[in-house]
């Protein structure tokens, strides 16, 4: 994928979520396999002084958003895509800037995703995602499954 790719789409998620906006998020990193966003902590913290929750699960859930729609943008499809089901886990707070990965789930496979999408006009695929603890244990994670149904 192509830093042109990856810098569009994280422009259309700042301009059109206001949430992601408000996020100050930047993209991190990117490849065909794994997209990493970033958010600093000043504006995604709670009253704690730690990263608040919904920020975690927010970038955690646009990492992994982020990673389907590129390669959909990559395979030239004009879909949707949407989050159809998701489950996170807090494990430790976060007491600086902090990053989401996005990877494909162990079991989902791309090549699966598109014959899916092309036969049916829609497909899902499972993503994992998580937010790194100082100490190198995930301080957050989330596995979604997330759908695409093309336009047309």
């Amino acid at each position: 994928m192509n830093d042109s790719a990856a810098s569009s789409l994280l422009r259309f998620i700042r301009d059109e979520i206001p949430l992601a906006r408000a996020m100050d998020l930047e993209l991190l990193a990117h490849d065909d396999d794994r997209l990493v966003l970033r958010a600093p902590l000043a504006p995604n913290v709670n009253d704690k002084g730690c990263a608040f929750g919904g920020s975690l699960v927010s970038l955690m859930t646009l990492a992994g958003w982020g990673l389907v729609e590129l390669a959909l943008r990559r395979h030239d499809q004009d879909c949707d895509v949407f989050v159809g089901e998701s489950t996170v886990r807090y494990l430790q707070p976060v007491w600086a800037d902090f990053f989401a990965e996005a990877r494909l789930a162990p079991d989902a496979d791309w090549t699966v995703f598109f014959d899916t999408l092309q036969a049916r006009g829609k497909a899902r695929i499972e993503v994992a995602c998580q937010v790194p603890g100082t100490d190198g244990r995930p301080a957050a994670t989330l596995a979604a499954r997330f759908v695409a149904k093309r336009r047309d």
